[in-house]
């Protein structure tokens, strides 16, 4: 039933595979983490004025 599923076919593929460098792995982190981190800023920014605003017009606590 799984002939195509076999230990040598998975090695084959796992020494295809191009493993990324120690330096790109850095470098993409550092891109994912400024960005998470720069929506996380906007986010609660913009939380903060909707607040503000709902404040402003008697909705808000």
């Amino acid at each position: 039933m799984f002939k195509w599923f076999s230990i040598e076919g998975i090695m084959t593929e796992v020494k295809r595979i191009r493993w990324p460098r120690a330096n790109d792995m850095v470098k993409d982190s550092l891109i994912v983490i400024i960005f998470t981190t720069a929506f996380g800023i906007f986010f609660v920014v913009a939380e903060a004025l909707v607040a503000l605003l709902l404040r402003l017009i008697g909705i808000g606590i």
